[in-house]
């Protein structure tokens, strides 16, 4: 059924401010996010990817620590290595929580240390004689006995954080401040990098997180003591895999060839060779012979006899790869 209902300039003109609107949506250009020029640059992936490694290493020598401190069986995970700004990292953190700021001698710069309260009160309870594996959801600051008690505990945890950063260099973490709000924290400027690292305290039933806060700039101060480990470790390993694999290949056998390197011949005249005709190899006797191992070129030498059997004499190395051998024959 036709209608003869006409438009109105009105209608017309929403008609084109709604598909302007759309048009304007599917820009991509409309889509883009503002970046923060004064942002520090990100530290590179596998300087990352070395602190990774040495907290993996923190987390397995606290769970030890903390089992024998609080007589109890405790198991301590790392969860995460990323760079955040201060700002992003203070507004991961819980509130009210307990932080403390930490000096980093002969460092300039502080550190953050932070323990969910999810974890503090259960060891608190601990500490005064309870189990202390019963979830409790305790949502207030601690008071500062409980923070005389926590001394003791945070002692344990920059001891082991020591030991774990001495490999790279010597760092003296002390206390300097107790906070308990993530937003009133002034040690560094909201736009300022930071490497958060995420590790998991679990004990029984109960768990809760511990953070730590470098800032990037002191990490990249040790770039190349980074660099220096990383090259140490590859070494090591590396002379591990050789003997590993020595071991494995020692029982294997190797098929040893000695050619004499002569002229070429076509299969034309090769095809023409008839019984009676003369090849000349043109090899002086004074010239060494190539002694290949599966293919490969090794040795030089010279062939001989010893008794019935023909042999082979070593006179020279050639591979790199191989360490010099003896002279034989």
């Amino acid at each position: 059924m036709a209608s003869d209902r006409v438009l109105s300039q009105e209608e017309i003109d929403v008609v084109f401010r709604n598909l302007q609107k759309s048009r304007h949506d599917e820009d991509p250009s409309q889509r883009a996010q503002p970046y923060d020029f004064r942002r520090p640059d990100r530290i590179a992936k596998d300087q990352l990817r070395s602190i990774h490694l040495l907290h993996d290493g923190f987390a397995r020598g606290l769970a030890s620590s903390l089992s024998a401190y609080l007589r109890a069986y405790v198991v301590v995970n790392l969860v995460s290595v990323e760079q955040l700004s201060f700002l992003e990292f203070t507004q991961c953190l819980p509130s009210p929580t307990c932080i403390v700021s930490l000096s980093m001698r002969p460092f300039d710069g502080n550190s953050i240390l932070e323990l969910n309260p999810t974890m503090v009160f259960p060891i608190l309870e601990m500490l005064l004689g309870g189990s202390g594996r019963t979830p409790a959801k305790v949502n207030r600051e601690i008071t500062e006995i409980e923070k005389s008690i926590l001394e003791g505990l945070f002692r344990i945890i920059l001891h082991d954080l020591k030991q774990a950063w001495s490999p790279i260099t010597s760092i003296q973490f002390g206390i300097e401040a107790h906070e308990t709000e993530p937003q009133l924290l002034q040690i560094l400027a909201p736009n300022e990098a930071v490497v958060a690292v995420g590790v998991e305290i679990r004990i029984g039933d109960v768990s809760g997180m511990m953070n730590i806060g470098i800032p990037s700039i002191i990490i990249k101060m040790l770039r190349q003591k980074f660099d220096q480990q990383w090259s140490i470790r590859k070494a090591d390993s590396n002379e591990e895999d050789r003997q590993r694999i020595l071991r494995l290949v020692k029982p294997a056998y190797a098929v040893l060839d000695t050619r004499l390197e002569g002229p070429t011949l076509s299969v034309q005249d090769l095809l023409k060779l008839e019984a009676g005709d003369v090849l000349e190899f043109d090899h002086p006797t004074s010239r060494p012979l190539n002694l290949k191992i599966n293919g490969a070129l090794k040795f030089h030498g010279e062939v001989g006899t010893n008794g019935r059997k023909r042999c082979f004499a070593v006179r020279a190395w050639k591979d790199p790869c191989l360490p010099p051998a003896p002279l034989k024959g």
